[in-house]
């Protein structure tokens, strides 16, 4: 009996499985499918930050998937549907934003970032090579120590 019973259970718990959602598009040439499959993975889900529309399981993702199917089934080229979905979420759609003036700071800031630690090692290489605590004199007695722990050190190796 509770073999039955184990049996059963294990039956219902594979078949959940079974109302798993996998979603099914009819196009009606190959052009239409490859335009579905490169906006899919072009567009970004604006709920999911990272993720393209095509990655996502998110519902908002969902619904942006059927938008661009029924775009693309409706002849629609791949750059309406672009600007539709801009249009819609805004620039963060895409994973390229175009240089507009409220998405200069993500274009300059890295090269600005660049020239500032660029100028700040030639500042600092400049200014030690001016600073004469920096220079070492090297005289006879620390070159006669330098060759001892050098001879020193050839012998150790010899001997083990």
């Amino acid at each position: 009996m509770k073999l039955i019973r184990w049996a059963t259970l294990a039956t219902l718990l594979f078949s959940l499985s079974s109302w798993a959602v996998i979603d099914v598009y009819d196009f009606d040439t190959p052009e239409q499918e490859k335009q579905f499959h490169e906006l899919s993975n072009t567009l970004r889900c604006p709920k999911c930050q990272n993720n393209s529309i095509a990655d996502s399981n998110a519902e908002l993702a969902q619904d942006l998937r059927q938008k661009v199917y029924e775009m693309t089934k409706q002849g629609h080229e791949k750059q309406e549907v672009i600007d539709y979905m801009i249009a819609r979420y805004g620039n963060f759609v895409t994973y390229n934003p175009p240089f507009t003036f409220s998405t200069a700071i993500l274009w300059i800031a890295p090269l600005f970032v660049l020239m500032m630690g660029f100028s700040v090692l030639v500042v600092r290489s400049r200014r030690n090579r001016h600073n004469p605590a920096q220079v070492v004199n090297w005289d006879q007695e620390k070159e006669a120590r330098l060759k001892a722990l050098l001879k020193d050190e050839s012998r150790g190796d010899k001997q083990a």
